[in-house]
């Protein structure tokens, strides 16, 4: 039986047929794998997601962690998983064998995580935040927090998290007042408040490591001031046994529409409730320099926000194949040609409409899996690259990607949940199918680790005009690589080529425009729709290399494959167009519009 998480089909597609991620086993570090390997741990990530995961995905949404005062309590299957996960020594799947991971390729490491999600986003949100956690540290943190904190963590003995938001700052971390006070021993005492941490209050691992940004007395002002430290919940004796309770409290939880699975706090520092040594304050460590800790920071962000966006593509996958299952199943009316009302109903699935819906989903789905296994794929170029030329093209590319990848499969992964539901019709909506809480819990990821908004301003205001421009010039020299090769092939391909090509010149032509006359106050105001314009025409690009990689194949899956392709091209980068000229007008609707209007 075929599952309804994922598609395997199309994992070993993407990663063998199109990215042919067995080519990275020619490099140093990857060496000591092999498509044997690949496959096992796909196959083992699929075992765990199916047996641990996706069984608690109703029962964890309908029973959310509960806080009596004192204590968390979470349903007793997700630490269940948890420690499945950790037995089968997967937390370290992508991390260097010096630490005592198995030093996978990012590629394929995300590709089997992408089955957790599918089968339970919200358990599978304490894994991405303890490694995302382990890989921050393991890049700038010392050999003692290493061995302190990381090692523990792939073990699955400690959790990780990031404390980033403040209710008084939200997103503008120049605001946060959480202060790091030095003290003779080299450690720092913390004071303040944190707003939205993801999985910082449980009992489920001995200990959680905290990642959180502070500002040290006397630090510059804004972001240039925010240092970063470790605050354990328990501290850590110099044998790496647990200790006292550090001055780190849960204020309570917050109650979301998704996600309902993964405890959502209110961390207080300081509040003298716990004392460690009788002094108050969280005691905390500085990880790399002063005042540097954003740029600490930024490496477990866009990890995160990679994490985020195929977090999206996963459930809005699953919700794609489980409408797709149920039109199959579904008899209803008749076709719009018979004429004879006692015939016998026909599938949904036979209904245009329902096609529509469904090839939509496809199209959106896969499109998304494509781009977020082709950033992972970056990764894995950048960090095997034996010419620095060549990690540096990587660099560039998936820096400019990074916000799109967080931000198009958040968007549109959704649309396809919604899609979903209504392929399932009135049922969709009711709590029986899995189709409604897809929804509510892909609705959070529009938001976690940064709105569209944030990763609009991020895309416009800094990745595409760094460097004179040089990420977006890489860019569309990639995009002409894969252009010429699909106008060789002749047919539908090559016209979707050509379609390709004169919506990359027309992006490259409207960034300059938006930008030469100098209103950057203007050129800013719509950058949401420019991330949209952006990722369309970065999905279109996907769905080429797919077409390509499908050229001379014959069978169900390659034809579904160019159809897919061929409904991108003629319903979805069409959209681009107007876009893009709302964006080459400089238009000043919304910048204009008043407060007193509304």
């Amino acid at each position: 039986m075929r599952s309804t998480l994922l598609s395997r089909r199309d994992l070993d597609f993407l990663l063998y047929e199109w990215l042919r991620v067995e080519e990275l086993t020619a490099r140093k570090r990857f060496a000591e794998h092999s498509r044997e390997t690949f496959d096992g741990v796909l196959d083992l990530c699929e075992q765990l997601a199916t047996r641990y995961f996706a069984p608690h995905n109703k029962t964890s949404d309908a029973h959310e962690p509960t806080f009596d005062g004192r204590t968390v309590t979470v349903i007793p299957e997700v630490k269940e998983a948890l420690d499945a996960f950790a037995a089968a020594d997967l937390l370290g799947m992508g991390m260097d064998e010096s630490l005592g991971g198995a030093q996978l390729p990012a590629t394929v490491a995300q590709a089997g995580f992408a089955w957790l999600s599918a089968a339970n986003i919200a358990t599978a949100g304490y894994l991405m935040l303890t490694i995302a956690n382990a890989n921050l540290l393991a890049e700038f943190g010392s050999a003692e927090q290493i061995e302190m904190f990381v090692r523990p963590m792939l073990a699955g003995r400690f959790s990780g998290t990031m404390a980033l938001s403040e209710t008084q700052a939200g997103s503008s971390l120049a605001d946060i007042t959480t202060r790091a006070e030095p003290r003779a021993d080299g450690c720092y005492r913390l004071f303040g408040s944190k707003m939205w941490i993801s999985g910082a209050e449980h009992e489920m691992t001995e200990n959680i490591v905290n990642l959180v940004l502070a500002k040290i007395p006397g630090a510059p002002a804004g972001t240039r001031g925010i240092s970063l430290f470790v605050v354990p919940k328990f501290l850590v004796g110099a044998d790496g046994a647990v200790g006292e309770r550090n001055d780190v409290v849960l204020a309570g939880l917050n109650h979301k529409m998704g996600q309902r699975g993964i405890t959502n706090t209110v961390l207080n520092f300081g509040e003298g409730v716990h004392r460690p040594g009788g002094e108050a304050g969280a005691v905390g460590y500085l990880v790399g320099e002063p005042n540097r800790g954003l740029a600490c920071m930024f490496r477990m962000m866009n990890e995160a926000r990679l994490g985020v966006g195929m977090g999206a593509v996963a459930l809005g996958y699953t919700g794609y194949l489980k409408s797709l299952a149920y039109a199959r199943d579904r008899p209803q009316g008749r076709p719009v040609t018979a004429k004879d009302p006692a015939a016998p109903q026909v599938p949904i699935i036979a209904h245009p409409d329902v096609k529509r819906m469904l090839l939509a989903q496809k199209a959106y789905v896969e499109g998304g899996l494509a781009l977020a296994l082709y950033c992972a794929n970056l990764v894995d170029v950048q960090r095997s690259a034996e010419k620095p030329a060549e990690a540096d093209r990587a660099g560039l590319l998936l820096d400019l990607l990074t916000p799109i990848a967080k931000s198009w499969p958040s968007q549109w992964c959704l649309e396809a949940n919604n899609l979903a539901i209504q392929v399932h019709g009135g049922y969709g909506y009711t709590r029986e199918y899995d189709v409604e809480q897809h929804y509510r819990d892909n609705r959070l990821n529009p938001i976690h680790e940064g709105t569209h908004g944030i990763q609009s301003l991020d895309l416009l205001g800094r990745k595409v005009i760094a460097h004179d421009g040089a990420a977006l010039a890489e860019f569309a020299s990639a995009v002409g690589t894969t252009v010429r090769a699909a106008e060789a092939l002749g047919g539908d391909t090559a016209e979707m080529a050509t379609r390709l090509d004169a919506s990359v010149r027309r992006l490259v032509s409207v960034t300059a425009a938006m930008f030469g006359p100098g209103d950057v106050e203007a050129a800013l105001a719509n950058s949401v729709v420019y991330l949209e314009a952006f990722g369309h025409i970065t999905v279109a690009w996907m769905w080429l290399q797919q077409a390509l990689a499908c050229a001379g194949r014959d069978g169900d899956f390659y034809y579904g494959k160019r159809q897919a392709a061929r409904f991108f091209f003629r319903y979805e980068l069409p959209r681009t167009a107007a876009q893009l000229d709302l964006l080459e007008s400089l238009d000043r609707t919304t910048l204009e519009m008043r407060d007193a209007w509304f």
